[in-house]
């Protein structure tokens, strides 16, 4: 089911595809179904260019590392970082939070919004509060205070702060949003991702869309040619930025109302519906 803006013309053809991860191009149990391996196979085929869009870290990639085609690239932290999945992950471009900006908001939230903690995502790995729910044990992982962990002299400190991840285990997820954005967001992007009081927090400026866009430019790709999905609040701008956009049929309202058009649930393939008809579209055009 689509339901697109309404156009006096036909949009350009899709030159490029860029889809999220979670809740979008993955099912539930995060596997990608043989509909989307073959349909993500085919868009590139058919010389439409796909990049994984995704809040994951690089070290996170490996359920679509298989499935990538072509350039290899993709972009994650929510912008903060393209890497290079051919190789393993490498990191061709990094967009930092700088350290001295994450201690301001850090400050800013405690004052804000008391309770909360923090864990600080480098390019090297992920550190944590001892508050902090250890939803995904890293071995690797300093537990400290969120200023120790950002201090210039503290362990990891030469490596670039991707994200600060701020949770709160009693407010509800937008209304934390709402509150950490009105205390920094002068400062520093705020977005989120998960069902529970997860924000994710960036260097101002940076996003799905801003990086993807310099993508996009990089390739003469202009953003009316760019077709994308998404779920979550953290794609709204991207799905805002390109030329034709879906909301996932599970995607949250304020990314509904952002897309231009709306296709089937992640656990339905929604995104492989909408790349077979594209194909089909560039295939009907050369023929």
């Amino acid at each position: 089911m689509t339901s697109p803006r309404s156009t006096l013309s036909s949009p350009p053809a899709a030159r490029l595809i860029a889809t999220d991860l979670d809740g979008t191009l993955l099912r539930d149990d995060k596997s990608v179904s043989a509909r989307t391996i073959a349909a993500l196979a085919a868009a590139e085929r058919a010389g439409i260019e796909v990049f994984f869009v995704t809040g994951r870290p690089a070290r996170w990639m490996d359920v679509v590392s298989d499935h990538v085609h072509g350039h290899g690239l993709a972009i994650c932290a929510n912008g903060a970082a393209v890497v290079d999945l051919h190789s393993g992950g490498t990191f061709l471009e990094v967009r930092p939070l700088e350290r001295p900006v994450a201690l301001d908001v850090v400050e800013a939230l405690r004052t804000a919004a008391p309770g909360t903690s923090f864990a600080v995502e480098l390019t090297t790995g992920i550190h944590y509060e001892p508050h902090y729910p250890p939803f995904f044990l890293d071995p690797g992982a300093t537990v400290a205070t969120a200023e120790k962990l950002l201090f210039e002299e503290a362990p990891h400190s030469a490596a670039p702060v991707l994200k600060l991840l701020a949770q709160h285990s009693e407010l509800a997820p937008d209304a934390f949003l709402s509150i950490a954005r009105e205390a920094a967001g002068d400062r520093a992007a705020f977005t989120r991702s998960s069902p529970t009081a997860l924000i994710e927090i960036s260097a101002l400026g940076v996003s799905k869309a801003s990086t993807l866009a310099l993508c996009c430019a990089e390739r003469g790709i202009t953003a009316e040619e760019v077709v994308a999905f998404g779920d979550m609040p953290n794609d709204i701008e991207m799905l805002s930025w390109a030329g034709r956009s879906y909301a996932m049929g599970n995607a949250h309202p304020d990314v509904i109302s952002a897309a231009s058009g709306r296709t089937v649930g992640n656990n339905e393939d929604g995104v492989a519906v909408i790349i077979e008809q594209l194909v089909a579209e560039a295939l009907s055009a050369s023929a």
